[in-house]
């Protein structure tokens, strides 16, 4: 298992601050989750809902022989799922179909901020990362 440049850059930062900070630093990534491009704003259907989580977070991805794009939606009202959604965004987006399914799991953990938010939104952000790769898998498999 591995973790890309970026997602050791996403540790990094959530290493150099206190505990006290880290959710604040968990919305900034919130506010950085981008939006939809307009090529799937109008196509909701191809979008996965992420039933792990308790807001209404939906995926995509585009898989090519290189490269995997990665669309998340959250809302806005729900600030550290959109945070978690940004972060995975952030780590996979651009990667090649390997790095994502070799993708560590315990990234998640390695975050440190199981211990400041629920186990239910931890469980949200396994799911949005499984779904991520089952997708890749599916669509590698597809090609």
């Amino acid at each position: 298992m591995t973790i890309t440049p970026a997602a050791e850059e996403v540790i990094a930062a959530f290493k150099e601050v206190p505990d006290s900070a880290k959710l604040e630093l968990l919305l900034e990534y919130a506010d950085a989750l981008p939006e939809l491009p307009e090529r799937y704003s109008t196509q909701p259907e191809l979008f996965e809902r992420v039933e792990e989580c308790q807001s209404p977070v939906f995926l995509f991805t585009e898989v090519s022989r290189d490269k995997v794009l990665v669309f998340l939606t959250a809302p806005v009202e729900a600030p550290t799922t959109r945070g978690f959604a940004s972060i995975l965004q952030v780590s996979l987006d651009g990667q090649s179909p390997e790095r994502v399914l070799q993708f560590d799991d315990t990234f998640i953990e390695n975050l440190g901020v199981t211990a400041l938010v629920s186990p239910l939104r931890i469980r949200g952000m396994h799911g949005m990362l499984n779904r991520i790769k089952r997708q890749v898998r599916e669509k590698v498999n597809a090609l």
